[in-house]
């Protein structure tokens, strides 16, 4: 069997394993679904509460975590490409501080308290942060580097997350609905929050697929890049617009949801190789699976409650990275 033909049938088998996820977060909660129950909602449902719970609740927060999850994993894996930096995530350029900041100002100001009233407010903090990032690390030479990307991610994080902390203490309204939003969840979102992301989402997938070929020369370095004729700066230009987009619609809908862009990039490497034209689809499915197993499991542990997938990932990840980091000697990179 060719290289080719296995990641073929890796992406065959990823397909097959997300079917089987998603049916697991259709059936599994607090009211257990059998497959007659399911398939009477899907295909013929009556009003009955089993069919309201099915399509009004767990189909809507199925299809967030799948998209989400998407979201995550491809954006993980373009900005450790663009960066070079195994440890990046899409916290680097600045985004979930940027969407933090004006969630809690939309809840602070006007009193928003529901995801389809601030998920605006998230994603404009997200899009802007991550322009405010790319300016700053442009300052000067007119080209971003990978070291000017983080430094410039890094102040602009710190200077939102001061005045977010700013705003959380001069109101305990606010920082009582922060608290729910920051822990990163798919529960409780309808499809109204899917469809409002939904545009962001598509675009930043197509960017991505059509940023892998160039990610795949700008990662033999810029110099050798600009000798084979690649635009280095359009190049990551796209690719960083592409990240913005698909990091900030997953976490306007969802919150900051951890370890996802950072874990999955490397499982996805450690099957595929180096390629990115193979590691972002990867990448990408394996993000879904990730957010749908985690929200299954948060579902389970402490039923009849449960734990947010954030939590879970958070609490899973943690571990599952440090493991990855001692195994493949990430950190002398």
């Amino acid at each position: 069997m060719t290289t080719r033909e296995r990641r073929v049938l890796g992406i065959a088998v990823l397909l097959g394993l997300l079917v089987i996820a998603s049916m697991a977060s259709i059936a599994i909660g607090a009211l257990p679904m059998s497959l007659s129950e399911i398939r009477h909602a899907l295909f013929s449902p009556t009003g009955l509460p089993t069919d309201q719970v099915i399509r009004d609740l767990r189909i809507p927060r199925t299809i967030l975590g799948l998209t989400v999850g998407i979201a995550l994993g491809v954006a993980g894996a373009l900005i450790q490409g663009h960066t070079r930096n195994p440890l990046a995530d899409t916290g680097l350029l600045g985004l979930n501080a940027g969407a933090a900041f004006l969630v809690v100002l939309s809840m602070y100001a006007f009193g928003f308290t529901m995801p389809n009233q601030y998920i605006w407010f998230a994603l404009a903090g997200s899009l802007v942060a991550g322009v405010v990032v790319f300016g700053i690390a442009s300052i000067g030479s007119g080209s971003t580097s990978p070291l000017s990307l983080a430094l410039a991610g890094a102040a602009v994080s710190f200077c939102l997350q001061a005045l977010t902390n700013a705003f959380l203490l001069l109101d305990v309204t606010t920082l009582d609905g922060y608290r729910f939003w920051i822990v990163g969840s798919i529960a409780g979102r309808d499809l109204e929050v899917f469809w409002q992301v939904a545009p962001f989402l598509l675009l930043g997938l197509a960017l991505a697929l059509a940023n892998t070929p160039a990610l795949n020369v700008l990662n033999l370095g810029d110099d050798v890049a600009r000798a084979l004729g690649s635009n280095v700066a359009v190049n990551r230009a796209v690719g960083l617009l592409a990240v913005t987009l698909l990091a900030g619609a997953a976490t306007a809908a969802c919150g900051p949801i951890a370890f996802v862009g950072l874990v999955v990039p490397h499982i996805a490497r450690a099957i595929t190789g180096p390629d990115y034209r193979w590691l972002v689809p990867y990448a990408g499915l394996l993000g879904a699976l990730l957010v749908l197993l985690a929200d299954v499991v948060g579902r389970v542990v402490v039923r009849p409650g449960e734990l947010h997938v954030g939590i879970v990932l958070a609490l899973v990840g943690a571990p599952f990275f440090i493991a990855i980091v001692r195994r493949r000697k990430l950190v002398a990179v």
